[in-house]
């Protein structure tokens, strides 16, 4: 900008001068003081600076936004306004980022309320995959001119030339809207909207014959959700009418992709091929739920009730988009799918006794599947038409669930529970008909001193089945021996140990708590035969001083599983162990006047995680997987220097590494396996600084804590 002649600014000072009304023919009562205090109470922060990101890195951005080397803006925000009868609260996060989020609320305590919500939430999963494929749409994906299709990878010599990077990710925006207006009469009307748009890049994998292609699809999804209704409290009944309805669209119905392989020419009309994505759908709920509090005040009686039904009617694809195949036509154009929903539970809880208290709950939830059954054909990769005929085939279930508990202050400081657990269920369509589960709990919790807490709890959990249907196992074209985890007999016992260290006098407080489990499938032949989880953390919490402290965080868990299998579709011939372990440690301290004005705050975390699976085959040797390892780091540093009561100066580092040896990708190339076209995605392996530099200032009133 060019600098003012001082001669002209001081003529045009002298002008402005001469030109102003005196004193006295001024009219200054509209006018305001921009800098003087508010009347009302006006409170607000407003953070700005900038950081910068060392290097590229998908994982690093998933949920943060922070994927991309290069500097990046610091926006944030949160602020409030009250008066007698009007209330607005604003937050603003990550304004400059991919994360960004806004909330606004505003309303009048007692009166009503309406509140506005923005949110982007950045997916990131692989940034070092590249494809053949180019998107045409969100449907098509179509191979680049002069593609040399072959029967195996090796054999496509424009492979090398045609790949091009294509990130796998996507992004979630989210605007939600809503508000309720309370009536003296004790009735409050409430209404919710949000809408949901989903973009970005995913994996699928598209078989063609005896051959397979990783398919960077493309995604587009709408989701409405509408939640409204009326409540009523007054005295000691509450009760609650509301509406929810759920709405999904997919701006893609099929996936079209052309087949990279070797196309026989004795069978034209091999490619394209497609397959059928998420379909719309839509749900609707009516739901009405209470309670009502007994005049002693010591009995509480409560119940839901729900009814709803789900829908989904889209064009059933055609059986092949190969034209050679001779195919009957289809049973029906439209899905034409339902499924009617149905909830009720009804819960109670009362302390007849002074030292007693009781719980008592059942729960009923209905899933009916009133979708049509048709004879469809069944047709193998565009290829084969089979002569076997299939039924869809709808799911149903009805579960019921009953709980009972009991808590008795035997002494001052001890205090004995029981509760009992029974879930019945019953299926349609699935190799066990009906199952039952018992499961019973005991707890004793001591707290001889104030600063003592300790609870030990255990308890045992059995799994019925009435049979294992092996025809419906055979159907689905499975061993009959299988038995599935979820279906079949299982024996579990577990306990838990949680104790809490925490003296008035100290400035020291400590939790540790600790979990066993074991589960035994005795009954099955094939499948998950025993499962082991144990689980211990440690945190350790020290104030220092008035202005410092300190805390540390230890802990572990370890999952071991047997199964057995069979290779030659008959008894079992393999035996698998898994051995997954974790571990994962860290500490931090907080030290406020560090120096003048200055605070503190570092915080680090590791972890790490190992799988290994040892095979024993009969008659052979033992043999291993490779072993999937899996290293983190994450050191958090700020220091905060106060200007002034309304000037903070914000310095922040952040650090994160990230390394995995993950067999199934390390080296696999989109040529490695033969029949098998790949993305090429690498194992996460990263070290990722971010230094940032903000400025926050303070308008009206002190800092506001608003909840996280």
């Amino acid at each position: 900008m060019t600098a003012m002649n001082p001669g002209k600014l001081t003529s045009l000072v002298l002008l402005v001068a001469w030109s102003m009304p005196s004193a006295a023919q001024v009219d200054t009562s509209d006018w305001k003081c921009e800098l003087c205090p508010f009347e009302d109470k006006h409170e607000a922060n407003y953070e700005a600076g900038a950081m910068y990101v060392s290097d590229d890195a998908a994982r690093f951005g998933n949920g943060t936004g922070l994927d991309s080397k290069g500097a990046e803006a610091i926006l944030n925000g949160d602020g409030r306004y009250a008066s007698d009868d009007l209330q607005l609260q604003w937050n603003v996060d990550n304004l400059g980022l991919d994360s960004r989020e806004v909330e606004v609320s505003l309303g009048s305590q007692g009166r009503y309320g309406l509140h506005f919500g923005y949110n982007e939430i950045p997916y990131r999963l692989f940034d070092t995959t590249r494809t053949v494929f180019t998107p045409e749409g969100n449907d098509t994906l179509r191979l680049p001119p002069g593609w040399v299709a072959a029967g195996t990878t090796g054999g496509m010599t424009a492979l090398a030339d045609s790949l091009t990077p294509r990130n796998i990710e996507s992004d979630r925006t989210i605007i939600g809207a809503g508000g309720h207006y309370l009536l003296s009469s004790g009735f409050r009307f409430f209404a919710d909207y949000r809408r949901e748009d989903k973009e970005g890049v995913q994996i699928m994998s598209g078989s063609s014959f005896t051959q397979s292609s990783m398919l960077p699809r493309m995604i587009d999804y709408q989701t409405d959700t509408i939640d409204a209704g009326v409540r009523y409290a007054r005295g000691p009944l509450t009760l609650s009418l509301a509406w929810y309805g759920s709405f999904f669209k997919n701006n893609a119905a099929s996936l079209t992709w052309e087949n990279p392989f070797f196309d026989d020419p004795a069978t034209p009309g091999f490619e394209p091929f497609s397959m059928a994505l998420e379909p719309d759908n839509d749900f609707q709920q009516i739901s009405l739920s209470g309670a009502y509090r007994f005049s002693a005040g010591q009995s509480v009686l409560g119940f839901a009730i729900a009814s709803g039904s789900g829908t989904q009617n889209q064009a059933v694809l055609p059986y092949s988009s190969n034209p050679a195949l001779n195919v009957p036509a289809l049973p029906r154009a439209q899905h034409d799918g339902k499924v009617d929903t149905a909830n009720y539970s009804v819960t109670f809880a009362s302390r007849p006794f002074n030292k007693t208290r009781i719980r008592l709950g059942w729960h009923y939830d209905e899933r009916d599947n009133k979708t049509p059954r048709d004879t469809w054909t069944r047709v193998i990769t565009d290829t084969i038409v089979t002569a076997d005929p299939v039924m869809n085939t709808p799911y149903s279930f009805d579960r019921s669930r009953l709980d009972a508990g009991i808590d008795y202050d035997l002494f001052n400081t001890l205090t004995l529970s029981a509760g009992y657990r029974r879930t019945a269920l019953e299926r349609d369509f699935q190799e066990v008909a009906e199952q039952t589960e018992d499961d019973g709990w005991a707890r004793a919790r001591w707290q001889p001193l104030g600063w003592l807490d300790v609870a030990i709890k255990g308890g045992a959990a059995r799994r019925e089945i009435d049979r294992y249907d092996e025809s419906v196992a055979a159907s689905f074209g499975q061993n009959p021996l299988l038995r599935k985890y979820n279906l079949a007999y299982r024996y579990r016992t577990y306990g838990e140990l949680l104790a809490t260290f925490a003296p008035s006098e100290s400035r020291f407080s400590a939790t540790v708590s600790a979990m066993l489990a074991d589960d035994s499938y005795t009954q099955s032949q094939l499948g998950m035969s025993d499962a082991d989880n144990a689980h211990l953390s440690v945190d350790l919490n020290w104030l220092v001083s008035e202005n410092s402290s300190a805390f540390i965080i230890l802990g572990s868990e370890s999952i071991d599983a047997d199964q057995t299998g069979s290779e030659s579709f008959a008894q079992a011939d393999w035996t698998a162990q898994h051995r997954d372990t974790f571990t994962h440690y860290g500490g931090g301290v907080e030290i406020r006047n560090l120096g003048e004005n200055t605070d503190l705050l570092i915080d680090y975390t590791h972890s790490d995680g190992e799988t290994g699976i040892l095979v024993y085959r009969t008659g052979m040797s033992p043999s291993a997987f490779p072993d999937i390892d899996t290293d983190f780091d994450s050191l958090r540093a700020r220091l905060r220097y106060r200007r002034s009561d309304r000037l903070d100066i914000d310095l922040n580092l952040r650090y994160e590494q990230f390394s995995s040896n993950d067999w199934a990708l390390a080296g696999v190339e989109p040529d490695t396996i033969p029949t098998v076209l790949t993305l090429g995605a690498a194992p996460y392996d990263y070290d990722v600084w971010v230094v940032g530099v903000s400025f926050r200032y303070l308008v009206g009133g002190r800092d506001i804590a608003f909840p996280e």
